[in-house]
């Protein structure tokens, strides 16, 4: 059975934005109908949409600020939320074209689905492949909604079964290998589309769950249902899955993990965040990005589009980015400049609450299943894929990775119409909210509640700004709030904080700051380690990553620093380190304490110490010594 690529499906997008107005009108805050969450029954709404223009890259200017996502290739802004379909197919055919490349769509998709197996057969121009994926129900009984996990890594898959969805796991290297060169690109993708294809294998994995979709759209339903399907990954993998539910609307919850760059980050703000993954270094490490994309590895200003307008591909569809702020190459900074961005999409769509940012852990280990994270995780599977919750999605972003939307942007959020107050007639904003205290503090969080704002048409939520000291510095966008309360954790002991909040209407109409409050986090408690034990996280033919290299301290006094040195084989390379500041010198790499870890109690261990080293294709030799001193 060859699969449908044309669906049809009744939109419910009208009923959910009248639905929103009605609440508005009654004093509530606005929120989405689960009907209207409901993932597209096409894998491209915008397929029919004409777009024009599409500039060349010797003609793109230099901006250094995220591009406005409401301004068509044109120069005309659009001005009502169904303009948005057409705009999306404009955002995601410059990132097609600049950054991913191309993810087209094959003539034929056959396959089974079973409890515990999904095959998928593919052909398109006389060249087939094929590849399969695990299935892994929870409880109960079906048919149930699904989350396709790219690569096994960092997933909560646990979380997500106990919150009643199956477990699809996807290895995307079958799709779209890694190790390989440019032009010779392997994988089923590449068997179909040729090996020297310029699509990077981002969207080559992204190409493998659609095709997942397509199967379980012929199956029937009887064990998976194709309109319930979530999407995970953590790394490399996060990269993947957050292209993933980017260009598929078929894809109700989309989930990267601590993508880094290449992933979530705004490219613009990576070159400016110390310590992140250089543009260059994730382009050459492997060819996850598209061909087209290494010109502008030293010059991402002149990109016509930036991750924060890929993320408004998304919208108005779940979003629950999760990131981790304690390791700099993780560019998490820059992921919270992107996900602020991308949340004025939701905003202007109407869907504030569908999209969640959370980097506020505590827990430094790279990919690791945070108890943070697990209660959210499963009220958006709930909310998107089971229809029976009502979460909403906020943003939490970790004190030392907050980026600052407004020194990246020159654009403000329009009021789109299409119903509501969103129809362009309300320019009065809310009052500003009252009575902001601050209670609960500890050495890493505190909880600000408020007296509510008021607003002819009611108020959609809040936002909470934060700035470091007692005094100076810049006041900047850390999180928001449908309700007059708000928890900030991540924050750093023994650091004094200042806090506003203002109201937002469903118009976009922003009211004045309240009054500030000022808080002065708690003394930490002491953290530990001396000796030095790796752990191998992920390795592939022209690569590892060394994460947590645990440090324990086996003394009986507390340290006030450590060093540890890693002999690396003949022909390795050190390609990134975090949580601890690394010299080179020979094979040798050396790797000292940085001011937040170096204070270790006797048995006391820490584990976010990490390090990323290239070797040659082929070698499977891994690091020696590890000692500490």
């Amino acid at each position: 059975m060859i699969t449908s690529l044309a669906r049809s499906k009744i939109s419910l997008r009208m009923v959910a934005s009248a639905l929103a107005a009605v609440l508005a009108a009654a004093g509530a805050v606005a929120t989405t109908p689960a009907e209207a969450r409901a993932a597209a029954g096409v894998e491209d709404e915008g397929a029919d949409c004409q777009v024009t223009g599409l500039p060349d890259a010797g003609s793109l200017p230099t901006v250094s600020l995220l591009p406005d996502p409401f301004t068509r290739l044109d120069g005309t802004r659009i001005t009502s939320r169904s303009d948005w379909r057409c705009r999306r197919e404009e955002i995601k055919r410059l990132a097609e074209k600049f950054v991913y490349g191309e993810k087209p769509k094959p003539s034929s998709v056959t396959g089974t689905v079973s409890p515990t197996g999904i095959t998928v057969n593919v052909s398109h121009n006389g060249r087939s492949a094929s590849f399969s994926a695990g299935v892994d129900l929870p409880g109960g009984n079906g048919p149930f909604p699904a989350v396709v996990v790219l690569g096994g890594l960092g997933a909560d898959t646990a979380a997500i079964k106990s919150a009643g969805a199956a477990v699809i796991t996807y290895d995307p290297l079958a799709v779209g290998r890694e190790g390989t060169p440019r032009d010779n690109k392997q994988g089923a993708f590449y068997t179909i589309y040729g090996a020297n294809s310029s699509t990077g294998i981002l969207a080559a994995w992204a190409w493998g769950v659609s095709r997942i979709i397509d199967v379980l759209e012929q199956s029937g339903g009887g064990i998976l249902r194709a309109d319930a399907t979530g999407v995970t990954g953590c790394s490399r993998y996060g990269k993947g899955a957050f292209v993933a539910g980017a260009f598929d609307q078929r894809i109700a919850l989309t989930m990267p993990i601590e993508s880094g760059s290449g992933g979530v980050a705004a490219f613009r703000a990576i070159p400016g965040e110390s310590g992140a993954q250089p543009l260059s270094s994730a382009y050459s490490e492997q060819p996850w990005l598209g061909d087209a994309f290494g010109p502008f590895t030293g010059s991402p200003a002149r990109l016509p589009v930036d991750t924060h307008s890929v993320i408004g591909m998304i919208a108005p569809r779940g979003l629950f980015i999760m990131d981790n702020p304690h390791i700099d190459w993780l560019a998490a900074r820059s992921a919270s400049v992107a996900a602020l961005g991308g949340a004025e999409i939701y905003k202007a769509l109407g869907a504030e609450g569908d999209i969640t940012y959370w980097s506020a852990v505590q827990d430094g280990t790279h990919c690791a299943s945070r108890s943070e994270w697990r209660t959210p995780l499963q009220q958006n599977i709930q909310k998107f894929l089971l229809g029976t919750g009502d979460y909403t999605g906020s943003m939490r972003i970790a004190a030392n990775k907050s980026g600052n939307l407004a020194e990246w942007r020159d654009w403000q959020t329009p009021a789109l119409g299409d119903g509501g107050d969103g129809d362009g007639d309300d320019t009065t904003p809310p009052t500003a909210p009252t009575g902001l205290t601050a209670a609960n503090t500890t050495a890493t969080g505190t909880t600000l509640t408020w007296t509510a704002a008021t607003d002819d048409t009611g108020v959609a939520g809040y936002d909470i700004l934060r700035a470091q000291g007692a005094s100076g510095g810049t006041f900047a966008q850390v999180g928001t709030s449908a309700t007059t309360s708000y928890t900030d954790t991540g924050l750093t002991p023994a650091t004094t904080y200042r806090y506003q909040v203002r109201a937002r209407d469903a118009a976009g109409n922003i009211s004045q700051v309240s009054d500030t409050v000022r808080v002065t986090t708690e003394e930490g408690a002491a953290e530990g380690g001396c000796t030095a034990v790796p752990t191998v996280q992920t390795q592939w033919s022209t690569g590892y990553v060394i994460q947590p290299l645990t440090i324990t301290n086996t003394g009986t006094t507390t340290m006030n620093g450590w060093t540890v040195a890693v002999t690396l084989p003949a022909g390795h390379r050190l390609a990134g380190s975090w949580n601890g500041t690394a010299t080179v010198s020979g094979q040798t790499v050396t790797i000292r304490n940085v001011a937040h870890n170096g204070t270790l109690a006797p048995g006391a261990s820490i584990g976010g110490v990490g390090f990323q080293a290239d070797r040659p294709s082929g070698d499977t030799s891994l690091p020696s010594g590890h000692t500490c001193a």
